[in-house]
């Protein structure tokens, strides 16, 4: 069994008012530093171990997980610990 991490984003250039509110909100509370900020999602999977398995990850995000217009996606792929 593997455990994928999956972490979408907006691609670069495409507005993100959630971001947006988010820094507005931290220079209110006095953190200037922050000059970006942008959100995106998460998801975590448990699959069982394939021959293909980048590929059909791949092909999750692509089809379902992101929406390729807009967002990038990358993950990462490590066993599962057995509890």
């Amino acid at each position: 069994m593997k455990k994928v991490t999956v972490y979408i984003t907006l691609k670069q250039g495409v507005l993100d008012p959630q971001g947006k509110a988010i820094q507005t909100s931290l220079h209110s509370l006095g953190y200037e530093e922050v000059q970006e900020a942008r959100v995106g999602k998460f998801i975590e999977l448990q699959i069982d171990d394939k021959e293909d398995l980048d590929a059909r990850i791949n092909a999750m995000c692509d089809q379902l997980l992101a929406n390729p217009v807009i967002e990038d996606f990358r993950f990462d792929v490590e066993e599962a610990v057995q509890s």
